[in-house]
């Protein structure tokens, strides 16, 4: 098994007896199906639909936490707190109890607060711990492997206010709840499933040349315009690809060549019935 810490990760916690159908009103996915040992990943978005911030949600017996993205939890708490109004709950960054760690491979983590990582059973755990644990693995290991599944890291994949849930497999890898209810932005988000809008995935590409920098243009060996590169590492990447390009063949993004390779969860549209 291999454990790496997450530096670029942090913990909100919302606490207060309100704290569950506060959260669940705002979210993407369901919250009462969050526990101690089995994470939810859930989003928030704009009003009109559009990704903001993701997170997993961890529940214990007296709050809930939230493993984010680090650069997000200013963000993400004064959004949250302009629906606090007369609910009871206290939200604060709990980053110095709880240090975020990922667990992937055979086996099962011993310490910390131990959660199944909910998209894919080989993404492995989310570990959230007092203190540092011993790690055998670096975050460049970590994101080598969640980029081999094709899982995206948060704004490393995703656009603030721009992206829609979709385009980033939300929908496969259990981030979104059918049905819960109404949530901020459900509206789009079921728009975009139902009357098959989506025309751009998130998509795993093998990388020979110089990794390209994300936001860096790809293109058809002809010049046409397929998409753009998000995050990547060593050999291995997520590209934003027009899906009419998908099965085209290499693709190039600066100096690199790409092929893409779509994961075997992902549903495109030719595996629509």
């Amino acid at each position: 098994m291999k454990l790496a810490a997450l530096p670029n990760r942090a913990v909100l916690e919302i606490s207060g007896e309100d704290r569950i159908t506060f959260l669940q009103g705002l979210v993407s996915n369901d919250v009462t199906k969050a526990r101690a040992d089995q994470a939810i990943w859930a989003a928030l978005l704009t009003p009109q639909g559009k990704w903001l911030a993701d997170f997993f949600v961890i529940a214990t017996p007296e709050a809930l936490l939230l493993d984010v993205e680090a650069a997000q939890l200013a963000m993400l708490i004064t959004r949250l707190s302009r629906f606090k109004l007369r609910a009871k709950v206290a939200l604060r960054d709990a980053s110095a109890e709880w240090r975020v760690h990922a667990a992937w491979g055979e086996g099962v983590p011993s310490e910390g607060l131990v959660a199944r990582d909910p998209r894919l059973p080989e993404a492995g755990w989310r570990v959230l711990a007092g203190t540092g644990l011993s790690c055998n693995a670096s975050p460049a290991d970590y994101a080598a492997h969640r980029l081999t599944l094709g899982l995206p890291d948060g704004s490393k994949d995703m656009e603030a206010e721009k992206s829609v849930l979709l385009e980033g497999g939300f929908d496969e890898l259990h981030g979104i709840s059918w049905t819960k209810g109404c949530y901020m932005g459900q509206e789009l988000t079921a728009r975009t499933r139902y009357r098959g809008l989506l025309k751009r995935r998130l998509v795993p590409v093998s990388i020979e040349g110089p990794a390209p920098g994300r936001g860096v243009p790809i293109l058809t060996l002809d010049g046409a315009e397929a998409g753009e590169m998000r995050s990547s590492q060593g050999a291995q990447g997520l590209a934003l690809l027009r899906l009419e390009w998908l099965d085209k063949g290499a693709l190039m993004a600066g100096e690199a060549r790409l092929t893409p390779q779509p994961p075997p969860w992902m549903k495109l549209p030719e595996d629509k019935p």
